[in-house]
């Protein structure tokens, strides 16, 4: 779900019913963006060194797919921060099968105002959810979170090439606007950090999303309080990937802060 749909959902009670339906759309679904088990192992190998038993914080954990792993195969003990409650709700279910619910804290926050004192966490991990407060926001108040020595790993949508055509342009200057890894890296170098590594997500993480994403819309009843709007969004945005998709996609970024931010 793009993040201006959502947020046009929020908007206002007349659109109540095109919230809950895209979430309705969402509810169960293993992802909730573009990624995969290989590519959080993969970006974890890059965070690391990590103390033994790290504290992690997974902003926009969703249902908990990265949270679960980073405490099983990190030793993490997690707090998954979400603001859709039902998604918490999911995670702490499938904390319990695995013997993970000590290992992983939930809290229902905005992950712009967030309440933990500065240092909490050797890993603070941002999977397909900067963009509900953008990447340079997102790397400007996550910053302080850190202690020393800490790690952000955070993903990104981004141009992949340096002349995206008019449809990708507009489509994606109306979500959300687009920069190039260029640009991101050098917003992150800005913002006082290191760039560890930045890694091209594969197009397979873009099928893990939207295969059963795609699968659900496919069965959802259109005549839903909501739903005809949402289907209609969910399918333009699934063409477009299919569409463009060599235009843009899915970057991860490894940042360790190694200095103030430039003024």
């Amino acid at each position: 779900m793009s993040d201006n749909d959502a947020q046009h959902a929020r908007d206002g009670s007349a659109e109540a019913e095109l919230y809950d339906a895209f979430f309705s759309l969402h509810h169960g679904l293993p992802r909730q963006g573009p990624g995969s088990d290989t590519t959080t192992r993969r970006l974890l190998s890059f965070a690391r060194p990590l103390p033994s038993r790290p504290r992690a914080l997974d902003l926009g954990c969703g249902p908990g797919r990265v949270s679960l792993l980073l405490a099983a195969e990190a030793g993490a003990h997690v707090t998954a921060v979400d603001l859709h409650e039902p998604f918490l709700d999911e995670l702490r279910r499938g904390a319990a099968a695995p013997g993970l619910s000590g290992s992983i804290s939930t809290e229902t926050a905005d992950m712009a105002e967030l309440p933990y004192p500065d240092g909490s966490f050797d890993l603070v991990w941002a999977e397909s959810s900067v963009y509900s407060i953008g990447f340079d926001n997102g790397l400007a108040r996550w910053r302080r979170l850190l202690a020393p020595g800490g790690t952000l790993v955070v993903t990104e949508c981004e141009w992949t090439t340096a002349d995206p055509g008019a449809e990708a342009r507009a489509f994606w200057d109306e979500q959300y606007p687009l920069r190039t890894t260029g640009e991101n890296s050098a917003a992150a170098v800005a913002a006082g950090y290191t760039v560890l590594e930045v890694y091209r997500q594969p197009e397979s993480d873009w099928d893990e999303y939207y295969g059963p994403l795609g699968e659900r819309a496919d069965a959802a009843d259109p005549r839903a309080p909501g739903m005809a709007r949402a289907l209609a969004l969910t399918r333009a945005e699934i063409a477009m990937r299919r569409e463009h998709g060599t235009e843009y996609g899915y970057t991860g970024y490894v940042l360790r802060p190694d200095r103030a931010p430039a003024e």
